[in-house]
C-alpha cells in the first residue's frame, strides 16, 4: 500500500483544502464549483417564474418570430433593388418594390409594440409575484435572522434586487430572444448567399466566445460588489432615519453625513469600474464584428470582380452580416446584463430558498380550548448570536389559568426571554414550553400566537390610521369594537379629541403620540385581540406619574379573566402579582409574594431598596 502524499506547504499546493491559489483560483472563477453550479441553477430558476403565464409568453414569441423574420426580409428586398438597377429595369419595379417594404414595415411595427406590450406586462407580472414570494419568506423567518441582517439591507432586496431581476424578465429576454432569432436566420441565409464567405467570417466566433467568458466572470464578480454597496448605504441610511431623534440630539448630523457619503462614493467607485469594464466588453465585441465586415467587404468585392458574385448579392449578404455582427454583439451586452444580474437574483434567491427555522410541525399538535396555564419546565435557553452567554439556565416556572404572575430581576435576568419562548421566537435548547399542556414546538404557529397577546414597553405602532392600529390583530373588527376596546383602555378621549378621529394617520412608529397615547392604542390592540394568556412586558417603566395611572388603570382592565406574566421593575405593576418570580443571571432564585419577598433578604428587597423597582 502507498501512503498518501502529505503536503508540505499546504497553501501552495492546489489541491489542499486551505490551499491559497486554491481560494483565489475559485475566487477568480466566480466560487468554488459547488457555488457555481448554484449560480447557473439560480439564473435558470427565473425561467420557471414565466411558466404561468406561458400563454402570453407564448403570444409574445409569436410575435418576436413574426417581426424578426420581417427583419431578415429587408436584405433580399436590397439585392433586388441593388440587381435590378444595375441591370436598368425601369423605375416600376423599384416602386413596386418601395411599397412591399413600405408594407412590411408597419406590420413590423406593429409586431414590435405588441411584443413590447406583453413582454413589459409579463416583466412585470413576474416581479410582482417575485417579490411577494420574497416578502413572505421574510416574514416567515425567526427572529434571529433578523438579527444578522440590517432591516435596510433587506428592504434593498426587495427594491434594487427585484428591480434588475424586473429588466431580465421583460427587456432583456425579449431582447435575447430576438438576438438569438435574427442571429440564427442571418447564418442560414448567409450560407445560402455565399457559403464560402460565411465559413470566413464564422472564424472569429470562437474568439468572441472566449471573450465573451472571460469578460463575463469578471462583470459577474464586480456586479455583486455594487449590490453589496447598495445594500450597505441603503441600511446605513435607513438606520440613521429611523433613530433620527438620536442622531440630531447627539448632533451627529455631520458624521452621519459623512459616513453615508462614504459609502456612496464606495457603491460609485464600485459602479464605475463595473461601467468600465462592461463598456470595454461592448467596444471588443463591437470592433470586432467591425473588423469581420470590413474583411468581408474586401472579399465579396474580389468575388465581385472575379464574377462569382453580383452587385445585389454582395449587398444583401453584407446586410446579413450587418444584422449576425450586431446580433453577436447584442448577445454579447445582454450576457454582461446577465452576469451584473446574477448577483442580485443569487441574493433573492437565497431568501425563496431559506427555509425558517421556527415553523410548523409537520404533524401539529391542536391546541385544547383555551384555559391559560403556561409551564416552563427546566428550560435552558441561549441566544444563536451569542452561543458564550447562557440566558436561561434550568428555569421551571407554572403559572395557572387566571394567575397574574410578576417576573423581576436585574437587567440581562433573562425576564424578557421568557416571553420570546412563549411566542416560540426562539427554541428552547433544552426543556420544554407548554400552553394549555401543549409543548408550543408541537402547536401550529398561528394557533399558538393567537392566545397570545403582548404590551410591551416601547409599543411598536405602524404607520397607518389609529383604527388600523387597533384593529391590527383583528382587520375584520367593526367601528363600534375598536372605539369599545380604546374605551377600555383610556384612549377613546385623545381619540376622539382628533380632528380626523380614529382615522387619524399616527406616523411612523407612532410618532405623532405620546409614549403614554401609543402604550394605550397598544393596550386596546390586546383588548381587541382578546387573549387568553397576556405578556405585559414593563409596559409602564417609561412613562410619567400621570400616564402610567391611566395606562395602570387600562391594564388592570385587560388582565381581568386573562392569566397574565408581567415583566416589570415599577411596584405599582408588580405588587398586586399572584406571585412574584425573582430571577438571577438565568436562573429562579427566589419566589413568592411582594411581602413575602420583602420580609427576607434577598434581591428582590435589594431591588426596592434601591427604587429599581418604583414605590
Amino acid at each position: 500500500m502507498v501512503a498518501a502524499r502529505v503536503c508540505r506547504f499546504p497553501r501552495r499546493c492546489y489541491n489542499h483544502p486551505m490551499s491559497t491559489r486554491r481560494y483565489r483560483r475559485e475566487q477568480d472563477q466566480g466560487g468554488t464549483p459547488r457555488e457555481q453550479l448554484k449560480r447557473v441553477t439560480v439564473l435558470r430558476r427565473l425561467l420557471p417564474l414565466v411558466w404561468p403565464y406561458r400563454a402570453r409568453f407564448a403570444a409574445a414569441t409569436a410575435v418576436l418570430l413574426l417581426g424578426s423574420a420581417l427583419t431578415l426580409v429587408y436584405p433580399q428586398a436590397a439585392r433586388r433593388a441593388v440587381d435590378a438597377s444595375v441591370a436598368g429595369l425601369g423605375t416600376a419595379s423599384l416602386d413596386l418594390l418601395a411599397l412591399a417594404v413600405a408594407g412590411v414595415f408597419i406590420v413590423n411595427a406593429g409586431a414590435t409594440w405588441l411584443r413590447h406590450y406583453l413582454m413589459s406586462w409579463l416583466g412585470e407580472r413576474v416581479v410582482a409575484d417575485l417579490r411577494a414570494r420574497v416578502y413572505r419568506r421574510l416574514l416567515e423567518q425567526p427572529l434571529a435572522f433578523f438579527h444578522d441582517k440590517p432591516s435596510g439591507e433587506l428592504t434593498g432586496r426587495l427594491a434594487a434586487d427585484v428591480a434588475t431581476v424586473q429588466g431580465i424578465v421583460s427587456g432583456e429576454l425579449s431582447m435575447a430572444l430576438r438576438e438569438i432569432v435574427t442571429l440564427v436566420g442571418g447564418l442560414v441565409l448567409l450560407f445560402v448567399q455565399s457559403w464560402q464567405l460565411t465559413l470566413a467570417m464564422l472564424a472569429v466566433v470562437p474568439p468572441l466566445l472566449v471573450l465573451t467568458f472571460g469578460f463575463g466572470k469578471r462583470i459577474r464578480k464586480m456586479s455583486v460588489t455594487v449590490q453589496d454597496k447598495l445594500a450597505e448605504s441603503s441600511a446605513q441610511a435607513q438606520e440613521a432615519v429611523g433613530a433620527i431623534a438620536t442622531v440630531q440630539a447627539f448632533r451627529r448630523e455631520p458624521h452621519e453625513v459623512k459616513s453615508y457619503g462614504a459609502r456612496v462614493d464606495d457603491f460609485f467607485g464600485a459602479a464605475v469600474r463595473l461601467s468600465s469594464w462592461r463598456g470595454l466588453f461592448i467596444a471588443t465585441m463591437s470592433l470586432s464584428g467591425w473588423l469581420a465586415i470590413a474583411t468581408m467587404l474586401w472579399l465579396g468585392g474580389r468575388a465581385i470582380i472575379a464574377g462569382t458574385m453580383s452587385a445585389g448579392d454582395l449587398t444583401a449578404f453584407m446586410l446579413y452580416s450587418s444584422m449576425v455582427a450586431f446580433s453577436l454583439g447584442g448577445l454579447a451586452s445582454l450576457w454582461g446584463s446577465l452576469q451584473s444580474a446574477a448577483g442580485a437574483t443569487t441574493r433573492l434567491f437565497e431568501i425563496v430558498d431559506r427555509e425558517p427555522e421556527i415553523r410548523d410541525p409537520s404533524e401539529p399538535t391542536a391546541l385544547p380550548p383555551p384555559i391559560g396555564t403556561v409551564s416552563f419546565e427546566r428550560v435552558t435557553f441561549t441566544y444563536p448570536t451569542r452561543k458564550d452567554a447562557r440566558v436561561l439556565d434550568d428555569v421551571s416556572i407554572e403559572v395557572a389559568a387566571g394567575e397574574t404572575l410578576a417576573v423581576v430581576g436585574r437587567s440581562g435576568a433573562g425576564k424578557s426571554t421568557l416571553a420570546a419562548l412563549l411566542y416560540r421566537f426562539f427554541d428552547v435548547d433544552e426543556g420544554r414550553v407548554l400552553v394549555d399542556g401543549v409543548d408550543v414546538r408541537h402547536a401550529r404557529l398561528a394557533e399558538l400566537r393567537g392566545r397570545l397577546a403582548i404590551v410591551a414597553q416601547e409599543p411598536v405602532l405602524f404607520s397607518g390610521t389609529v383604527a388600523e392600529n387597533i384593529a391590527y390583530a383583528r382587520p375584520e373588527a367593526s367601528t363600534e369594537q375598536i372605539e369599545r376596546a380604546a374605551g377600555l383602555a383610556h384612549a377613546h378621549e385623545f381619540v376622539a379629541a382628533f380632528p380626523e378621529g380614529y382615522q387619524t394617520r399616527i406616523g411612523e412608529r407612532g410618532v405623532k403620540l405620546s409614549g403614554g397615547q401609543r402604550q394605550r392604542i397598544a393596550i386596546a390592540r390586546a383588548l381587541l385581540a382578546d387573549p387568553r394568556i397576556l405578556i405585559l412586558d414593563e409596559a409602564t417603566s417609561s412613562l410619567d406619574g400621570e400616564s402610567e395611572a391611566l395606562v395602570h388603570e387600562a391594564l388592570q382592565t385587560l388582565m381581568k379573566g386573562r392569566t397574565t406574566i408581567v415583566i416589570a421593575h415599577r411596584l405599582s405593576t408588580v405588587k398586586d402579582a399572584d406571585r412574584i418570580v425573582v430571577l438571577d443571571r438565568g436562573r429562579v432564585v427566589d419566589v413568592g409574594s411582594h411581602d413575602a419577598l420583602v420580609a427576607r433578604p434577598g434581591i428582590y428587597r435589594t431591588l426596592v431598596e434601591h427604587q429599581l423597582v418604583a414605590a
